[in-house]
């Protein structure tokens, strides 16, 4: 199967992409403790089984439900399974990366620190056995505080790991339980100190506009996180997904959009005087601490996927194409071990390469260099020239020299930005 790729892959196209992007590798580890109302991700409810020793943690009363002390950790059978598959997976992906180094890794979810730190030292001597990774490589682990226990984040950075994003969207107990996150304020400050202590390069995930969210309250949730230190922050728009339970249910309290755009402003004036400078719409982080995973995506390079449900974008000579891998982690690990990981894969159309490519690098604050364009995406720059002078127009965007540069409007209005690079529809 890989062969026949390789010659579809391989065959004269329209693009003419002059080298390869940088490569990055993400891992998806689809199973958590518990689906949250606004999840849209492929992620997976997973009754898991409690260490044979739990230990206390951050000073808040225990209870024994999930998340209130003690790490929870997945069957060690299913664990090892899906490790199997995905060793399997990577296997039979490498003829489509020979040759190339991985520049980051990300271990996403679901929960990835429901896996043992056995399970992902394990998975990154895979990794490092099969592919090779440059010296320095980032690699970032997402984990929950309703998964943390004392030490465990050390035995993360003692596998490999060497960035933590910990998902903490609130400080707020109310707003926790209105999320339906499994964790507690006290276990949330306690696994940040954690990750500080554990981490040179930590990240805290958090949600504004929240139900019942004011900006006393949005203010409160941010100087908490800001004190706890982060070298990295995150910080999203609660936005209500299709398919999901707060589709069909709607939390009663949402901030409007003047109230979400006031709490927008006040989260970059506080992160800047805290020394964090923003330089994605929904990052902020402190002078050497950038993402570089997440800034690869956003300056449109490649990443192989694997795991259930992972996508790929990788880029030949002649077209950029995409995979996808099988959505359900038992169809997955069957289909995996089987060879047979990817589930549909297609060739990004050339019409859709400008939007694919803006909506990726304009998310960025500085911009970027127009020599990018033709060098990810194998068109000229003719494709976007005229677009780029009707956002310039607009006053979307500037252009000096060779870097283009959303405007503070551009910025506000990024969909509208974004949007004008989509593919003109047919007239009927």
């Amino acid at each position: 199967m890989a062969d026949d790729l390789i010659a579809r892959y391989l065959r004269p196209g329209t693009l003419q992409l002059g080298a390869v992007p940088p490569l990055s590798l993400y891992i998806h580890l689809p199973w958590c403790l518990r689906k949250c109302p606004y999840c849209d991700f492929n992620s997976h409810e997973q009754a898991p089984r409690l260490p044979v020793v739990a230990t206390p943690q951050g000073g808040s009363t225990r209870t024994g439900k999930p998340g209130s002390g003690s790490a929870r950790a997945l069957d060690p059978e299913l664990e090892s399974r899906y490790l199997d598959a995905l060793r399997a997976d990577l296997e039979a992906s490498l003829p489509l990366v020979w040759g190339r180094n991985v520049q980051t890794i990300f271990i996403g979810g679901g929960t990835p620190s429901l896996f043992s730190p056995e399970a992902i030292t394990r998975l990154l001597d895979d990794v490092r056995a099969r592919l090779p990774l440059l010296p320095g490589a980032e690699v970032t682990l997402e984990a929950n505080p309703g998964t943390f226990e004392r030490e465990r984040f050390r035995a993360f950075r003692a596998a490999g790991v060497n960035r933590l994003s910990i998902g903490v969207q609130s400080f707020d107990d109310a707003a926790l339980a209105a999320l339906g996150r499994v964790h507690d304020r006290a276990q949330a400050i306690a696994a940040a100190e954690e990750a500080r202590e554990a981490f040179d390069t930590f990240n805290l995930d958090l949600m504004y506009a929240l139900p019942g969210q004011d900006l006393a309250k949005a203010a409160e949730d941010l100087r908490t996180a800001l004190a706890l230190q982060p070298t990295h922050l995150s910080v999203y728009h609660l936005t209500i997904e299709p398919n999901t339970r707060f589709a069909n249910a709607p939390p009663a309290g949402l901030p409007d959009d003047d109230l979400s755009a006031e709490m927008l402003d006040q989260i970059t004036a506080l992160t800047g005087e805290a020394g964090l400078q923003r330089y994605e719409v929904s990052a902020f982080a402190q002078p050497g601490h950038r993402c570089r995973h997440n800034l690869n995506y956003w300056q449109f390079g490649d990443y192989l996927g694997i795991g259930a449900g992972a996508h790929s974008k990788l880029s030949f000579p002649h077209r950029v194409v995409r995979q996808v891998r099988w959505r359900e982690p038992t169809a997955y690990m069957e289909k995996a071990l089987g060879g047979q990981a990817v589930s549909n894969d297609e060739e990004v159309a050339r019409k859709t390469l400008p939007f694919e490519f803006m909506l990726n690098a304009l998310r960025l604050k500085e911009g970027f260099d127009l020599s990018l364009f033709p060098e990810r995406t194998g068109l000229p720059m003719s494709a976007v020239r005229s677009t780029l002078d009707e956002a310039q127009q607009r006053g979307l965007i500037t252009q000096t020299g060779p870097q283009v540069v959303p405007t503070a409007r551009g910025f506000d209005f990024l969909s509208d930005l974004q949007a004008l690079f989509l593919p003109a529809k047919p007239r009927s």
